[in-house]
């Protein structure tokens, strides 16, 4: 269930507020009037939801490279070259 607050929340209770996004590990969304305004969350939440995004955008990249034919390379390609890279080091 998200947490909303309105937006006047952040100036007087923002431990609170930062005591559910650490504690919950969840978002609060902040409101104006009503109407959406913002979102506040902890830094290691959104760099989670960053590398999320970024992961799906690169598998897109790969489905679409996969439905136009491209070949790339098999997962025993990948181990061996990956295990060169780590004996080399």
């Amino acid at each position: 269930m998200p947490v909303i607050k309105s937006i006047s929340s952040l100036r007087n209770r923002t431990r609170e507020i930062s005591r559910i996004c650490h504690e919950q590990d969840i978002p609060v969304y902040l409101t104006r009037n009503g109407e959406g305004e913002l979102v506040v969350t902890t830094i290691d939440h959104y760099e989670r939801l960053k590398a999320q995004a970024e992961l799906f955008s690169k598998l897109g990249v790969a489905q679409a490279q996969a439905a136009s034919g491209e070949k790339g390379i098999t997962h025993r390609q990948m181990m061996a070259t990956l295990r060169r890279r780590l004996h080399a080091r």
